[in-house]
Order: structure tokens, then C-alpha cells, then sequence
């Protein structure tokens, strides 16, 4: 089995459920672009999540699932430096998702705050189903799949990533003492050499004896630097360390975004649902209409009335892509009504025009050459299911399904 370091290993996905706008790229994708190139980066198309609520019109998945892989390369998702995939083209998700369902109580996935929240905002919707349900433990087998430690998100979704690393706990407890785990892990500490395996237990006992978390942390990045040990003694002696067993799936690590989000056209978040999106593959003339048609500080009845940003929903777009010089221009403009709202928006409309032109003309590429972005996820489910093997070989053997 190969090395895996779950600290330097990303999985994030997107459900495809309609074309993506200006807030997938600046909250999302830009962050991608720059993860795939300091850690190891599974980005996942999950089209089986897109199953969990649109069951019942199936009919455009395909072509979304294509186009927002187009999107996700003209935006710079590159597949020399990630791993691009489509979820279903990895059955070992599903099978994951099956093998954690025996040990995931009903409690837990009731609990999970989108549960009501999703029934709520998609009342038209049937969506007592168990797959709606299970939703949540789909997302943690696509995360523990992989052994991914980071996982990219926004608070929103903080929630979720503490119910995988409850689903990781539990596993761990239920079946991380393997037959002969201390023997094992003692043995595992002899090929650590003298030197380090004497620093490894004072360590160990230093955490165990006192609670000393420096002592714990020092032993964790001792046992990283162990480049020659193969992974299941690691995750022996990472489980050793606290006293408890093999640590069989790592848990993972929220990564919060730093991007500002960014708001629609009405001034709340911006979303196809909401109707206030401008999308990746809006025309100049639509980029135009529709930030012209933007509701602006309702105290600016007339031209020379004044008018504060802050009221504003033009005002967020500005900060998110004009400069420096041209928000202080819209602020004092606006408060001393020296320039109009139609004024006011020229520069932003540019901007916005100007940001989505090379991706637009980058996804033409890829939409002319259907043929290669298929190659690009074949490649990609490929290298996604040798990874996926592993964690589902530790995991069957784990529970018994050790049938050669």
C-alpha cells in the first residue's frame, strides 16, 4: 500500500446542478486553482449527490456533469496537477457509503441542521427518501474514501465535516483493534530505529501520563517524517499514541475559504435557486442587462439625491472586482451624488465582462474537444480508484469481508 499523508491531501466536489456563476468562481474554484498545487487535490464531480434531489429529472445530468467539467478547466483546475473525476465512475463510493451505513446511527443523520433546512427551501420536492437522508454520510465516504485530512469549505458546511470525523471516530473504535494491535504496534516501534523509537515512547508516555498535547503533536510530526514505514504500521503507531487502535480512516480537517462571499444581484447570496446569478457563460449583452437592472440604495430616488454604499447591493460586486481607486470613486460619487447609479455601474459591468472572457474562450476550447475533457475524467476516475481500493481493502478487512 502506498504512503498517504492525510494533511497533504484535498477532496472537494461540486454537485451538478446547473450551471455555475460568479460566486462558484470566486468562492470556490479560484481556491482550487490554488490548493492543487501545494497539496495532493481530488476534486470530485458528484453527480450521485445530485441524485439525492433531483431523482426525479434526470435527464440533463449527463450534459451538466460535462459542462461543469468544461468549467471547472477553463477555470484552471488542471488535471496535471489534480485528480478530476466524476463520483459515479467510482463505485467504491457507493460501496463506502453502504459499509458505513451499518455503523451510523439514525440520530446522527437527523440532526445534521440542512436536513430540515433543504426540506424547508425545497418544500415542492418528496424528499423523504433514505438517500436524502443519508446525504450527509455520502459526503463522508467521499472524504474518508480517500483519507483526505482537508477538506476546502465555508462555514455552512462546517457541520458536515464534524459528522465525518464522527463517522471516522466511530469506525476507528468499533474496528481499529485489530488482533494483536499492541504486539503489533510494539513491533512497529522497533523499525523506527533506537534513537527514534526511544523519543517515540517518551513521547507517548509524556501524553498518556501528563495530557502534555506539545508532546502529542511532536510525536505526530515524528512519526510524518517517517518516509521508509509502511502505512499500516503509521496508522498503528498514530492510533498507539493515544492509547486507542489503528487508526483506519483519518479524520478529516475543515479548511475554511478566506474568499468573501459573494452576493447576488438582490444583495443575498448569490445562487441559481435565488435567481440573482450571473453565470460563467453569460454573454457581455447579459452581464450588462443584468447589472444595469440591479436594485440600488432605495434613498437615491432621484439623480441628485445622495446615497449611502453600504445600502447598496451594487456596492459588494464593486469590492469584489473594482479597484482600490475605482470604490473610493463609487463612494464618494454616490454619498455626494456626483455621479448616478447607471454611473456607478459602468466600471463593474466592464470588469465582470472583462474577468469572465479568457475563461469563456478557454471553455470553448474544451466544449469543440468533447472527446478530451472524457479522457481527462477516465484518467482521473482511474487514478481515483486506485486510491479508493486501498481504503476499501482496509475497510472490508476491518469488517470481516476478507474473503481471499
Amino acid at each position: 500500500m502506498s504512503l498517504v499523508d492525510p494533511e497533504r491531501r484535498v477532496l472537494s466536489g461540486m454537485r451538478p446542478s446547473g450551471p455555475l456563476h460568479l460566486g462558484h468562481h470566486q468562492g470556490v474554484l479560484k481556491n482550487w486553482v490554488k490548493l492543487q498545487h501545494s497539496y495532493e487535490c481530488f476534486f470530485c464531480i458528484v453527480d450521485l449527490h445530485a441524485l439525492t434531489t433531483d431523482y426525479d429529472d434526470v435527464a440533463p445530468l449527463s450534459q451538466r456533469v460535462m459542462d461543469m467539467a468544461v468549467d471547472w478547466l477553463a477555470a484552471g483546475v488542471s488535471p496535471s496537477s489534480a485528480t478530476l473525476f466524476i463520483q459515479s465512475q467510482v463505485p467504491e463510493h457507493a460501496e463506502l457509503h453502504l459499509l458505513l451505513s451499518m455503523i451510523c446511527p439514525l440520530s446522527w443523520l437527523e440532526r445534521v441542521p440542512s436536513y430540515k433546512e433543504q426540506q424547508e427551501q425545497l418544500h415542492g420536492k418528496d424528499l423523504g427518501t433514505f438517500g436524502f437522508l443519508g446525504y450527509p454520510l455520502l459526503q463522508a465516504a467521499d472524504i474518508l474514501l480517500y483519507r483526505a485530512g482537508v477538506v476546502p469549505v465555508g462555514s455552512d458546511q462546517l457541520a458536515h465535516i464534524e459528522f465525518a470525523r464522527d463517522v471516522a471516530r466511530r469506525f476507528n473504535h468499533l474496528y481499529g483493534r485489530e488482533p494483536g494491535f499492541e504486539e503489533k504496534a510494539e513491533q512497529a516501534i522497533l523499525k523506527l530505529g533506537k534513537k527514534t523509537a526511544t523519543l517515540y515512547n517518551n513521547l507517548r508516555k509524556a501524553y498518556q501520563e501528563q495530557g502534555d498535547g506539545a508532546a502529542l503533536e511532536t510525536a505526530r510530526a515524528l512519526l510524518k517524517d517517517q518516509q521508509s514505514m509502511t502505512l499500516g504500521d503509521k496508522e498503528r503507531l498514530f492510533g498507539y499514541l493515544e492509547g486507542g487502535g489503528k487508526v483506519l480512516l483519518p479524520e478529516p480537517q475543515a479548511l475554511l475559504s478566506d474568499s468573501p462571499k459573494v452576493l447576488g444581484l438582490d444583495g443575498s447570496k448569490m445562487s441559481k435557486s435565488n435567481h440573482n446569478a450571473i453565470f460563467l457563460r453569460d454573454s457581455a449583452s447579459d452581464v450588462e442587462e443584468k447589472v444595469r437592472r440591479m436594485p440600488t440604495d432605495p434613498a437615491r430616488v432621484h439623480r441628485s439625491d445622495p446615497g449611502e454604499p453600504a445600502r447598496c447591493p451594487v456596492w459588494p460586486l464593486h469590492q469584489q472586482y473594482s479597484t482600490e481607486q475605482t470604490c473610493t470613486w463609487v463612494q464618494e460619487g454616490c454619498r455626494s451624488a456626483g455621479i448616478g447609479c447607471l454611473e456607478c455601474k459602468a466600471p463593474l459591468i466592464e470588469t465582470v465582462q472583462q474577468e469572465l472572457i479568457p475563461l469563456q474562450n478557454r471553455a470553448a476550447d474544451y466544449r469543440d474537444n468533447p472527446d478530451l475533457v472524457r479522457q481527462i475524467l477516465a484518467e482521473g476516475a482511474d487514478r481515483a480508484r486506485s486510491e479508493a481500493r486501498e481504503t476499501l481493502s482496509e475497510v472490508r478487512l476491518a469488517l470481516g469481508l476478507n474473503y481471499r
